[in-house]
């Protein structure tokens, strides 16, 4: 009779330990794809916004809005909504540190680096789209 206790409890020590198994491999792979979704709306959004500041500058002879909230708020209006002032927005917070007249520095930073994504974007003035590993370790 002992002899059979200790099959069974070896039985379920050893399918708890595939389950553990199982689910580590499956919550990496749905952090992956979060990611790899994540960077691409980051991507999307940092060109949209980058297309709707080159727009405004057309229009306005060349002088590019003080603030992202004026692309939303113009009318037309070049934004469909304030990207920045609603941050975060699916895993990513967005900012704007240089936007004055003569051009413009936005960034696109993951909320918790390889946990929301992997990748820092930038873009300045001309639409140029930079890309980098985030480097935080949390």
């Amino acid at each position: 009779m002992k002899d059979k206790k200790g099959k069974s409890f070896v039985a379920i020590m050893v399918t708890i330990a595939l389950l553990a198994l199982f689910l580590r491999v499956v919550s990496e792979r749905i952090i992956k794809i979060t990611n790899s979704q994540n960077e691409s709306n980051a991507r999307t959004t940092l060109k949209l916004i980058s297309i709707a500041l080159e727009n405004y500058a057309r229009d306005n002879r060349g002088i590019y809005p003080s603030s992202i909230s004026i692309l939303s708020q113009a009318k037309p209006d070049f934004l469909d909504r304030d990207y920045v002032g609603q941050s975060p927005i699916k895993g990513y917070s967005y900012s704007c540190p240089r936007l004055n007249e003569s051009g413009y520095n936005c960034y696109a930073r993951p909320l918790r680096c390889n946990l929301t994504g992997k990748v820092t974007y930038s873009v300045t003035t001309g639409s140029l789209l930079v890309s980098e590993e985030c480097d935080r370790k949390e």
